[in-house]
This record gives structure tokens, sequence and C-alpha cells, in this order.
């Protein structure tokens, strides 16, 4: 593999101090979840390694992935971008195009043999020999198996990649699938979320660079570090639902006093993700705090599920220790009667105390 700057060299030809440096690396492990031992090893990392080539290629999506990245804020995409990885090929972000970029698609795939990590947003479609979908003049089918031919690893930006989202849902016409469904002869990480959320996705490439291997996945490809828990654990709303308070009808009573969504369709209780933890816009808020409920797009099939804002039904298990590995691909809907009894346990548990007072 041709030499190429690290991380550290990088920054430090734009002027960033040693003790900027050392800063941005625990701000990193801060945004990895890791402890105050793990800043010398990042450090080390971004000295010693040389960036990772990447490139980013484009299928049936609307850029909203693009769109959640540029705007990280821990780390900022520029020092992603500009200094962390070497980010050769994106149509989206790069300034060259048409025959330019392509050239530079097949340079990097030359010159990086086995080395590269591809990323893929959005999915192929099948039918007609993938026709619903050109870039460069060929159905991005191609595209997606000629550079994940030599790629050291495959992510999967977004819904469209992991698990086909809106473009797959029934009755699906273009044949669009996840990308799973054509490659299969690499490792995938999924990273899915209709967008992920930005410090996710800067997160698992600065993973990948600083260890120099994947991060460790859950059964659906995931990485555990950001998909471990269901949104319903680290709720700020779960203290209502576990006191059996919930918003009955948009803009009730309960609705202004922040009471529990579940009652208007959220998602949380079966969605992993780290959206009540990192949440948006360098951590301002995430959906149900903003007052709409989960709608479960980090997960497989989410389009396919009936109504956003119907409540969900008939989970096999239910409670706060349960993961995605325990509970599985098996949800398909929900918590109604585990909710119904723990709402009447909790009411009776109110009426009981009420009356020892009296």
């Amino acid at each position: 593999m041709s030499q190429i700057e690290t991380f550290y060299e990088v920054m430090r030809r734009q002027g960033i101090t040693r003790r900027s440096f050392l800063k941005f690396c625990s701000l990193t492990a801060a945004a990895l979840g890791l402890g105050p031992a793990f800043v010398p090893r990042i450090a080390n990392a971004m000295e010693t390694k040389p960036r990772t080539p990447v490139l980013w290629i484009h299928g049936l999506e609307c850029t909203c992935c693009s769109e959640s990245f540029i705007r990280s804020a821990h780390p900022l995409v520029k020092d992603v971008v500009l200094s962390m990885i070497s980010l050769d090929y994106d149509d989206t972000l790069m300034a060259a195009a048409g025959h330019q970029a392509e050239a530079s698609l097949e340079q990097t795939m030359q010159k990086y043999k086995g080395e590269y990590i591809l990323a893929v947003e959005g999915n192929p479609p099948l039918n007609e020999d993938g026709m619903f979908c050109i870039v460069g003049g060929k159905p991005f089918l191609d595209q997606l198996k000629h550079a994940a031919k030599d790629a050291k690893a495959v992510i999967a930006w977004g819904s469209c990649a992991s698990w086909g989202c809106v473009q797959a849902a029934r009755p699906n016409p273009t044949q669009a699938v996840p990308i799973h469904k054509v490659i299969t002869d690499k490792p995938i990480i999924k990273v899915p979320g209709c967008p992920p959320i930005a410090e996710v996705m800067t997160g698992v490439i600065t993973y990948m660079l600083t260890f120099g291997k994947l991060p460790e996945l859950d059964r659906q490809g995931r990485p555990k570090m950001f998909y471990g828990q269901r949104i319903h654990d680290k709720c700020y709303r779960r203290p209502h639902f576990d006191a059996g308070q919930f918003v009955e009808h948009w803009d009730d009573e309960g609705a202004r006093k922040g009471y529990c969504l579940y009652k208007a369709g959220c998602k949380g209780p079966t969605s992993y993700n780290a959206c009540s933890t990192v949440r948006w816009n360098g951590g301002v808020s995430f959906p149900i705090q903003s007052g709409h409920g989960c709608i479960g797009c980090s997960e497989d099939g989410f389009w396919d599920k009936g109504s956003f804002y119907s409540r969900l039904s008939n989970i096999p298990q239910f409670g706060i220790e349960k993961n995605a590995d325990d509970i599985g691909l098996a949800v398909t809907g929900g918590v109604g009667a585990a909710i119904a009894a723990h709402a009447a346990v909790s009411a009776i548990k109110r009426m009981q105390d009420k009356g020892e007072q009296a």
C-alpha cells in the first residue's frame, strides 16, 4: 500500500498544537464511550497509522446520510474528511465530476487494493438488470459489485443500505435490496437510521482507525457501542412510562407535561439506537424530546410495520435488561399486553398506597 500521511502529520501541517491534538484524542475517547486509559492508545494510532482510504458511493437514496454526516460535532466532519481518513471518492462531496470523478474511483481502487473501506449510502435495485439507478452511465448494481471486490470492509450507511428502507417497502417495484443481499463475501458494518446520527457515523470510522478492526457487532451486524440498548431504556420520558402516564392525544395535558409517547405510537421500546444518549444536532435534542414518538427507523422493515402512530403489541419478551441479541429479529410489533399489565400493577400499587395513607 502506498504511504499516505497520518492523522497527526496532517494536523501538525495545519498548525494544530500537540496540546490541542491530545485534547482532541480525549474528546474522541469520550465520544466512543471509552475511559481516559484509552486516550494514549488513540493518540498513538493517530500518530502512527496512515489515514484510511475511503470510497463513498451512492445508490437509491435521498442523501440524508451525507447531510447528517457533514453535521458531526464530535469529531468535526472536517477533521474526519480532511485529516482522519482519505476520502478519495464521494460524488456528493468531492469537487470533481463526470469522467474525473470516475477516474479517481478507479485510481484509488488500484492504488489501495485490499486496504480501502467502501462506504455505501443507498441500495441497489435488481429489477431490469439494475437500470432504475444509473451512476456514470452504468447501473449502480455494477458499481457496487466492482467497488466492493477489493475493499477491506464495507460500511452500510443508513437504513437504505442496511435494510432497504422505503425503496424496498411493499410492493417494491424496482426490487431494491439492502447491500448484504448483493455483497456476501465482505464484512459489512450496518449503521442504520434514517438518517444515522452524525456522531455515530464518525464514531464508527474513528473506532476502525484507532483499533484497526471492526467494532463489535450485534447479531444484525450493527455496532454494539451505538446499537446495544433500546432508545426506551435511556429515554428521559421513561419514568412516565413506568408510572403509567401516557400522552393519549396530541397536544393533550399529558403531552404538555412531557408524558410517555407510547400510546401515540412511539417505537422506542423496540428500537435500538443512540438517539436518547448521543442525540442530534450536537446533542441538543432527539425526536422524542421534540414531542414526536420514535418511528423505529433503525429497525429492519420499519416502513412495512404499519402506522407510525399505532402502538406496538405482542413483543416476545419485555424488560430493561433485554438487548438486541436477546430479542433478535422477531420484533414485529410490541408491548401492548405487557404495558397494560404494567400500568395495571402501577395503578393498583398507587391505590394501595393511598389506602395505607388514609
